[in-house]
């Protein structure tokens, strides 16, 4: 279809990415049991949104030069990480807050949510390359326009992550449900920013 082949099999490994504990899930999970499953829905959003760039410079090269110049990747990788110390940093600070404040603190604006969503995602290049790396292997040698295969494997990316992403919230929402204590939301905001701290440190680190 449109160039590639192998679609079960591209779907099953997209299917293992998707459950491998990361900075997209982690991020879904803190947002859902932050604002509930409004705030977990505008996430998963944000962070497809930075998957529609992924395709796009996958289809078109930009995700090449990445690849090719450790310069760049250096650049996307630094800015990343610091994008990431500073949605841990807003985390620390939620879970330091006084109880009194912390129960009148107003909810995360949707907007600032996605945002947050977009930035994790698209300024991971370790996204970027591995689009460029995955995509590749189930797109026919001889398809006619690889552009259009390219768009159409990250289209199905895409949305069936956007579906693991939405069940996980499904999953998620029953726990902030459950009234939990203001020493458990401290510590979740807490540990979701020591988290996301190591994921900055980790992303930082990675070598072109």
């Amino acid at each position: 279809m449109l160039g590639t082949h192998d679609l079960l099999l591209f779907s099953a490994t997209v299917f293992v990415l998707n459950a491998t504990p990361g900075v997209d899930m982690a991020f879904t999970i803190a947002s859902t049991l932050r604002g509930g499953w409004r705030q977990g829905v505008v996430a998963a959003l944000g962070i497809m949104t930075g998957c529609v760039v992924h395709t796009l410079a996958a289809a078109f090269g930009l995700a090449a030069l990445l690849a090719a110049s450790a310069e760049a990747f250096t650049v996307v990788k630094l800015a990343g990480a610091a994008y990431l110390l500073y949605v841990a940093w807003g985390m620390a600070r939620a879970g330091l807050r006084p109880p009194a404040a912390a129960a009148v603190a107003a909810p995360q604006s949707l907007w600032r949510t996605a945002r947050q969503g977009f930035f994790t995602n698209a300024l991971n290049p370790k996204v970027a390359l591995f689009f460029l790396a995955l995509l590749p292997q189930f797109i026919d040698a001889g398809a006619p326009d690889k552009a259009l295969s390219f768009l159409f494997l990250g289209g199905w990316f895409i949305v069936q992550g956007l579906l693991f992403l939405l069940a996980l919230i499904a999953l998620v929402t029953p726990l902030r449900r459950a009234s939990p204590r203001p020493w458990l939301l401290r510590g979740l905001h807490l540990g979701g920013a020591g988290l996301f701290t190591a994921l900055a440190a980790k992303l930082a680190l990675t070598k072109p």
